[in-house]
């Protein structure tokens, strides 16, 4: 689509530095179109605070504020939860598949509003442009999508505030606290500045760096107990009492940020192909992955469990690509799904300055046998019958050992 037929963009706003600049980037560089703001609340908290206000002075014709915080628990979270999907080891998805759910609902005020494009204000550089447009292609595969940092002569944040200073656009930040960061109900990502140096250990203890927790040695001298209820891997009740999905990360939230848990300092590999240095905040997500995997050890059967990890890094990969709204995605969610028919129980950890402490599981569904289990005496198990076992299990290596005494002969 051509510049002069693109009338009116809807804008995934967030009111950060990025889409602030941008609205009115657009009506200079795009024929002074209409302008609508969409933003997703998925737990940003207090960074909403203001927006419309913000959105409309700088050129926007209205804001749309969408509170996805429980769907996007229940059918983006809890799905990632239940296939254990850890992206390289470390990276529990926060930023990773907030994003479809933000784009899917983009589409539709876009298609409800008759608009020419979707403009998003990621980086050329990121995995966010990425996860937005695959959405946007599965939903409005022809709709016209701008993403200024393509475009623009603008190549870093110091030049994005100069731009802002010179449009009287307010900003939250400063030129040094300009950490990129992203936060929802589940994390909060820290990114740039002295993190861009592997070698900088990150300031946990400096005042206003982490805000969803306190360093563990901040954290108190006295373990913290809390027992997770699962109901077919779906965390639904804290220490006995059900809670709805949003109060109850909320609930592990505060428990585990108080506790000084979740906190993540890696180095990922990006899918456009460079190294990329974070730190994620995650107190509640790291408690209800370690709940999850402690109460699947007791209720999925080996074969299970060993395949399902195997399941969880692609899982984990296809989120961390944006591929969401995918086939595949979807067809190892229902693989997930029916692994998940048993995964009801009780787990008990015990929080202790960054440590999560297993303290006891149980659950109706088990497969652990004490009595088959046992180191006393037992009636359940012949330990006679493991040499004929071994025997079979061993006849390939001993067959090749045999053999092989021949081939240099």
């Amino acid at each position: 689509m051509d510049k002069k037929d693109i009338k009116k963009v809807v804008l995934a706003y967030s009111g950060g530095l990025d889409t602030s600049i941008i609205i009115p980037w657009l009506k200079e560089n795009y024929n002074n179109c209409e302008v609508i703001a969409v933003s997703g609340d998925v737990g940003q908290g207090t960074e909403l605070d203001g927006l419309e206000e913000k959105a409309l002075k700088t050129g926007a014709s209205k804001l749309y504020v969408l509170d996805l915080k429980k769907q996007f628990i229940e059918d983006y979270i809890f799905p990632t939860l239940k296939a254990g999907a850890v992206y390289e080891g470390d990276y529990l998805l926060g930023t990773s598949f907030a994003r479809p759910i933000i784009a899917k609902e983009i589409v539709e005020i876009a298609k409800k509003e008759g608009a020419d494009a979707i403009c998003h204000g990621c980086t050329g550089k990121g995995n966010d442009q990425v996860r937005f447009e695959l959405t946007i292609k599965a939903f409005a595969p022809d709709l016209a999508i701008i993403a200024p940092w393509r475009e623009w002569s603008i190549k870093s944040r110091e030049e994005e505030i100069a731009y802002a200073e010179a449009h009287n656009i307010p900003l939250k930040i400063n030129r040094e606290t300009n950490y990129s960061k992203d936060k929802n109900l589940w994390h909060l990502s820290h990114e740039g500045l002295d993190l861009e140096d592997p070698a900088n250990e990150p300031q946990y203890l400096k005042e206003g760096f982490l805000e969803m927790g306190v360093a563990p040695e901040a954290a108190p001298d006295k373990p913290t107990y809390v027992t997770i209820h699962f109901e077919k891997g779906v965390p639904t009740a804290i220490d006995g009492v059900e809670m709805g999905a949003v109060e109850l990360l909320e609930k592990v939230n505060k428990l585990g940020g108080e506790n000084g848990i979740g906190l993540a300092d890696l180095v990922e590999n990006r899918l456009v192909g460079m190294k990329s240095r974070g730190v994620y905040e995650t107190p509640g997500g790291t408690i209800l992955y370690r709940a999850h995997q402690v109460l699947e050890t007791l209720c999925l059967d080996r074969d299970t469990q060993h395949y399902k990890e195997l399941v969880a890094q692609k899982y984990a990969e296809l989120v961390y690509f944006g591929q969401w709204f995918t086939p595949l995605r979807e067809a190892l969610a229902a693989f997930v799904d029916k692994t998940q028919e048993t995964v009801t129980g009780d787990v008990k950890l015990k929080l202790y300055k960054g440590n999560i402490i297993n303290a006891g599981t149980t659950s109706p569904y088990t497969l652990y046998s004490e009595e088959v289990a046992t180191f006393d005496e037992d009636h359940v198990y012949n330990q006679a019958d493991s040499a004929g076992f071994i025997n079979l299990f061993g006849l390939p290596i001993k067959v090749r050992a045999k053999l092989s005494q021949n081939w240099d002969k």
